[in-house]
């Protein structure tokens, strides 16, 4: 297991237990006590839990995986998912991008289309600044970021800033990335503010297309973004359940397995 995978792997656990055992974990992950160890340490020093003698226990942060440690979860259903989410923006459109790990894969998959490098090209809408970061290169995209307060989990702005520049704005496309998303509840984030800000994006948005992997489907999470049938389409990956999928097509919500 790779370290990244390791620490992400670490964090899920400490998250569902709230304490962790060198020694147990080391056996379960099947590597050293002194490997766990400097990865605790190293989290620690993320101010992502708090050491104790032969462990780690959680604090307030450890609930929110921050993306760097998201990044490698679910990583080729995600490039799936990415790439057939960015094969339906067609040139000129105005698309909106929320902050999240798939989100940022469909915006490397735009970059990377080479048919969309001509004039007209596209606006990019997005609150994340690490998807703002990545495209603001791109000579054919005009990229559109909303202000406001960062969250170091997720990189997204959000309060008063991101709503003021938000409620100016249309949106052709929006791909919604979730951190839950059920058939009969809707689509939901971590955080209260995220969720109002995809709120708005949703509400300006044409056409909202719901980026997520098999692991998002058919759960809740903390904060709602908006009734399912306020999204128009899903896009995820085969391992998806397919009780979930039938139930979003019965409620009239076309799903792209990818």
């Amino acid at each position: 297991m790779a370290r990244h995978e390791r620490l992400s792997t670490l964090l899920d656990l400490l998250a569902k237990r709230e304490k962790l055992d060198v020694e147990e974990v080391a056996a379960e992950l099947n590597v050293s006590a002194a490997t766990i160890r400097r990865d605790l340490d190293h989290l620690a020093e993320q101010q992502l839990l708090t050491r104790t003698h032969g462990g780690a226990v959680a604090n307030d942060l450890a609930y929110d995986l921050p993306l760097r440690y998201k990044t490698a979860r679910h990583a080729p259903e995600k490039q799936r998912i990415s790439a057939a989410a960015a094969a339906l923006v067609s040139n000129g459109m105005v698309v909106g991008l929320n902050g999240g790990t798939t989100t940022a894969g469909v915006a490397r998959a735009l970059a990377m289309r080479a048919d969309l490098a001509d004039a007209p090209g596209l606006t990019i809408v997005t609150n994340a600044l690490n998807i703002a970061h990545e495209l603001a290169v791109r000579p054919n995209m005009k990229i559109v970021v909303t202000g406001g307060v960062a969250r170091p989990q997720s990189f997204e702005l959000s309060g008063p800033l991101a709503t003021l520049v938000l409620s100016q704005l249309s949106l052709d496309l929006l791909f919604l990335g979730v951190d839950a998303l059920h058939p009969a509840a809707g689509a939901f984030a971590c955080h209260e503010g995220e969720a109002d800000i995809n709120r708005l994006m949703v509400n300006n948005a044409a056409r909202v297309v719901a980026v997520a992997d098999s692991s998002k489907l058919g759960r809740r999470a903390f904060a709602r973004i908006c009734d399912i049938s306020d999204v128009h389409e899903v896009v995820t990956d085969s391992d998806a359940d397919p009780d979930v999928t039938a139930a979003l097509k019965a409620a009239g919500i076309p799903v792209q397995i990818a």
